[in-house]
């Protein structure tokens, strides 16, 4: 049997935790997942409740779900690549530590982060800014493992071209804290030809190496390559298309790599009600490798008889 480690994007609330993503991750059926530890748009966070961790845990460890699959994704809002004010850049750079010193609370070796955005410094400032922010935030050569991930270049926003991505750990001193997520969507919004994956991967290696790959997300695209935009689609209903996402979560190189969908939640109702993850029908139509035409129905069906 081919070894899938595949997931999604769960929740986790302050009265579950840990134990609520789990118990989601396994209704969809999945045997890995990522979450945010509060809200993307804030750096509110409540206490981690240690018991429910254990319980977590425990969970994970009876449905064969590996902690080291499992990622936190850090707020959108730390900007590392921005120091036009020097305390807001002061304050992501610690709040970032505190979402580290979180993961290793909960037991996870990975956090995703958006690389971040210029904002009209430029390039070479802003990257030059990220190194510094990573160097005063991985200022230990142990701890969690931060994955930079590959941008769409919507605005100002770098890590688009794997060369920014390489100076960046280039320029940092604990290297071995820092991998790459390669995401799906961002990869062709940014200009790479994700119908040639191995080419990509070939490119990839030459670069930055393969050795560097922490997980990888799963997103069809609403735009055609190069359009710099970063919108997300359901697999198979985007500009990517079914097959070439199956021979990219298949790929034999990347066997041992996480992939994590942020598919769009779909309406149910037109609308009126609102809106469901699509995970559970979608990793079953990955897992059999056969688009179903019937996706956004079987869907809506599903979660109308709640």
């Amino acid at each position: 049997m081919e070894k899938l480690i595949i997931g999604s994007h769960v929740s986790f609330t302050k009265e579950e935790g840990l134990l609520g993503s789990v118990k989601e991750s396994l209704s969809y059926g999945e045997n890995t997942f990522m979450f945010y530890t509060g809200a993307p748009q804030n750096t509110i966070r409540g206490k981690i409740d240690e018991e429910k961790t254990k319980e977590a845990q425990t969970l994970m460890k009876e449905n064969n779900i590996d902690i080291k699959d499992v990622i936190i994704h850090a707020p959108y809002i730390i900007n590392l690549a921005n120091n036009k004010d020097e305390d807001k850049f002061n304050f992501a750079v610690n709040f970032l530590k505190q979402e580290l010193t979180r993961a290793e609370t909960l037991g996870i070796k990975k956090v995703v982060m958006h690389p971040g955005s210029h904002v009209g410094l430029g390039v070479e400032k802003g990257i030059e800014n990220i190194v510094k922010g990573l160097n005063k935030v991985l200022d230990k050569k142990e701890g969690p493992i931060i994955c930079l991930e590959t941008m769409a270049g919507k605005g100002t926003e770098l890590g688009k071209t794997f060369e920014e991505i390489k100076t960046i750990i280039d320029g940092t001193i604990y290297k071995e804290r820092l991998l790459v997520c390669l995401d799906t969507c961002h990869l062709n919004d940014a200009g790479y030809d994700i119908s040639n994956f191995d080419k990509l991967l070939e490119d990839f290696d030459k670069i930055i190496g393969l050795v560097k790959i922490g997980c990888i997300h799963i997103n069809d695209s609403k735009n055609e390559k190069g359009a710099h935009k970063d919108r997300h689609e359901n697999i198979g209903l985007g500009t990517l298309g079914f097959q070439n996402i199956i021979k990219i979560i298949y790929n034999e190189k990347l066997k041992e790599v996480p992939k994590i969908l942020e598919t769009p939640y779909i309406s149910i109702n037109g609308g009126k009600d609102r809106t469901y993850p699509p995970y559970k029908q979608e990793i079953e139509m990955i897992r059999q490798k056969k688009y179903d035409e019937k996706l956004l129905e079987k869907i809506r069906n599903y979660y109308n008889k709640f």
